[in-house]
């Protein structure tokens, strides 16, 4: 997968319109942390976040199954061990997946 900001704004495009102003927020602050710090670290971060995002929307399943495990955790009905250890399984799969 491309990791530029606009192969990920266009990836964003067709998985996740609604998401685009959050993009374009996010790319917009990191470009400005990223000049005043003189550091491309906020870039790295924004794309890193993104890439992320996408690797993980791009499956249907794997989208459906991260919100379960996610209202498991916020509900605080039990415990979340089992829980936040696939929701980190599944992160580190769309990371490996995004190339990162």
């Amino acid at each position: 997968m491309r990791t530029t900001p606009d192969a990920l704004r266009d990836a964003v495009a067709r998985i996740a319109p609604s998401r685009l102003p959050t993009l374009t927020q996010h790319l917009f602050e990191a470009t400005t942390n990223a000049q005043q710090t003189q550091s491309l670290a906020p870039l790295r971060a924004f794309v890193h976040s993104w890439a992320v995002f996408v690797a993980i929307e791009r499956h249907p399943a794997r989208v459906e199954r991260l919100r379960e495990l996610e209202r498991i955790v916020d509900a605080g009905e039990q415990d979340p061990t089992e829980a936040i250890a696939e929701i980190r399984a599944i992160r580190d799969a769309a990371e490996a997946e995004a190339g990162l």
